[in-house]
């Protein structure tokens, strides 16, 4: 379970530093951009997949619905809810609202998996969540902002969702190959009706560093990760590391020299740390339950080739 966790924490983290990285590429068109980002984290994935010569898995009809509904929300439509509720709420209040996240995974994966949420869970969702709020300083906006950040947390959580049938079955190099792929003709689609058809221009230099950078790091390399310990850790426990999100733009913002840790981003941070330890401390019994781990193929992918399995036993 360490591994998983260092995973889960990794990718957060991650995540979490495009918010600085973004500032760089601020005057580029989004929706444009992120179809850049998520064209050259499929192309490295994809490479990736190819490399590792992993057993094949043909998807099902299902598996290409869940895997378009998954480009739909948790990619394409996470970043159009986005930038709309920056038109109509400020950072602090869309912060606050997608750093709902852990609460709802903590309540809404278990019932997924036919089992009772864990209080211990929910009560450590709840205090990362709150960790959060704290971070993002829970800010105001109009009711329109308000409904669009709820937006971007359905497609946020529903990143994590539609995966869970899918992870067992083709694994977590495909489930992060797939939808970036997905996702790329949707938002250039988007661009053009929202931003126009200069809005598809080459980045200047520094620009396109960015774009290696999220493309590669934040998007590829999270992906993976976070789709890997998902599996490993189910949705309760992994989404608790949602929260470390606020944690990694912080470290990034300051390390970058583009702003300071103020009295909310330090217990903020610290209310998030709080959460995600005390929900990682499992029972004796729900150990127990969980009976002994199963062997892994290369890169996390199922070693039998897509043979089912629950997140709870990988």
């Amino acid at each position: 379970m360490r591994s998983a966790s260092i995973g889960a924490a990794s990718a957060m983290l991650l995540v979490g530093t495009s918010t600085a990285v973004s500032a760089t590429i601020a005057d580029y068109p989004v929706l444009a951009g992120q179809a850049l980002r998520y064209a050259l984290a499929a192309t490295i994935l994809l490479l990736v997949l190819r490399h590792q010569r992993l057993p094949h898995v043909r998807l099902t009809a299902r598996d290409l619905v869940l895997l378009a509904a998954l480009s739909a929300t948790g990619l394409a439509g996470f970043n159009l809810f986005l930038v709309a509720a920056t038109r109509h709420a400020g950072p602090a209040m869309i912060g606050t609202v997608v750093g709902a996240v852990p609460l709802v995974l903590a309540l809404v994966g278990p019932l997924m998996e036919r089992r009772r949420p864990a209080p211990h869970t929910v009560g450590a969702a709840i205090v990362v969540a709150l960790g959060a709020a704290v971070a993002a300083g829970l800010g105001s906006g109009s009711l329109q902002g308000l409904l669009l950040s709820l937006g971007a947390l359905v497609c946020e959580v529903a990143f994590s969702l539609l995966a869970i049938p899918l992870l067992p079955r083709i694994g977590p190099l495909r489930v992060a190959a797939y939808p970036a792929a997905l996702s790329v003709p949707l938002l250039l689609a988007a661009s053009l009706a929202l931003e126009g058809p200069g809005a598809l221009r080459l980045p200047a230099p520094g620009e396109a560093a960015a774009f290696t950078y999220l493309g590669a790091i934040v998007t590829a390399a999270a992906f993976f990760l976070w789709y890997d310990a998902l599996r490993r850790l189910g949705a309760d426990r992994a989404g608790l590391f949602a929260g470390l999100v606020p944690v990694g733009a912080l470290l990034t913002t300051v390390a970058l020299g583009l702003g300071r840790a103020g009295p909310a981003d330090v217990i903020g941070a610290l209310l998030v740390t709080a959460g995600v330890v005390l929900g990682l401390r499992q029972p004796g019994r729900d150990r127990d339950r969980r009976g002994p781990r199963r062997s892994r193929g290369a890169l996390g992918e199922p070693a039998d080739g897509g043979s089912p399995r629950t997140p709870q036993n990988a």
